[in-house]
């Protein structure tokens, strides 16, 4: 049961469904009190969804696994999971099952609030792992920004199936008083663009760290592509981009003090870590040292959803 659990990656499973939770009664839930609205997504259907995205995540891992057992034996021997503990049939099973019901339950809950195009969404989002592990993560920086892309919709999802049930409830408020649901959107949005940023930021640190085993099987990963110190100062350079929004969203919208502190300790520091390990690393160790700096950063960016709750419902 042990190697099962490791080729689904539970722990990251249980951050997926953390991250939905934390957007809905984190974010959504006291933007929609403090103005007097209330949660129309039901409870039953929100744990759908979250199953769908844990479910279609756990068929990305296993299927990656399975295309990957190759270069694992050089680049992550001890991980190796596919073919040695977990017979290659079987992975392919429980890829089919994970699968069909991740797509089942998106169809499901997209034709409860009667958005079938987000229905579509979900088949596609299933090929699209697929095809990100046998093709797209062997090519020049496509595979990278698909698997930051996917990342960036798991926080996204909530308010996408939540804005137009608040739209079709609360129609008639809306329309006398020349409003929308657009700060809620932005507000999940804003998470969605620096999961983004980080996720991208971690494939590349991936790429690096498993130079070796990509290169003997002809990958085009992107250091193999432009060389690893030109890829550390893309890295830089996108650090350089998230410390600037960082900057932007604060003095733009925020300027309170918790989060200035909250995020000076939480973001920039580890920011600034990250920077200075990854222009030194010369190691797997140092790499796998610097996407666990970035882990942090991710662990401190679902938790300022903590200090939006506080200011939200307690200020007002």
């Amino acid at each position: 049961m042990i190697h099962f659990f490791k080729l689904i990656r539970l722990p990251n499973l249980l951050i997926i469904a953390l991250v939905q939770y934390v957007m809905r009664w984190g974010i959504i839930f006291p933007i929609l009190k403090v103005n007097d609205f209330e949660l129309q997504f039901g409870e039953l259907n929100f744990l759908f969804l979250v199953l769908s995205t844990v479910f279609l995540t756990a068929a990305g891992y296993i299927i990656n696994d399975y295309f990957d057992a190759k270069t694992d034996l050089i680049n992550r021997p001890d991980q190796l999971v596919v073919g040695r503990y977990i017979e290659r049939r079987t992975a392919i099973i429980l890829h089919t099952i994970f699968s069909i019901l991740g797509v089942g339950l998106g169809i499901y809950i997209s034709v409860f609030i009667k958005i079938y195009q987000l229905a579509i969404g979900y088949v596609l989002a299933s090929g699209l792992l697929f095809y990100y592990s046998s093709t797209y993560k062997r090519q020049f920086l496509i595979g990278n920004f698909i698997a930051a892309l996917l990342t960036a919709t798991i926080p996204l999802l909530t308010v996408v199936y939540e804005i137009p049930l608040l739209n079709a409830t609360y129609r008639n408020f809306l329309l006398e008083n020349n409003t929308n649901f657009y700060q809620l959107f932005f507000w999940v949005l804003g998470f969605s663009y620096f999961a983004f940023l980080t996720t991208f930021l971690h494939e590349i640190v991936k790429d690096i760290r498993d130079y070796e085993g990509d290169s003997a099987f002809g990958r085009n990963s992107f250091p193999i592509v432009i060389g690893v110190f030109p890829t550390k100062i893309v890295i830089f350079v996108i650090n350089i981009l998230m410390l600037t929004s960082l900057g932007f969203v604060y003095f733009q919208y925020l300027k309170d003090s918790l989060s200035a502190i909250y995020l000076s300790i939480g973001f920039l520091l580890p920011l600034i870590l990250f920077s200075y390990r990854i222009l030194r690393a010369n190691s797997k160790y140092d790499y796998q040292f610097a996407n666990f700096i970035l882990k942090i950063l991710m662990f401190f960016g679902i938790g300022y959803a903590g200090v939006v709750y506080y200011t939200l419902i307690y200020s007002f």
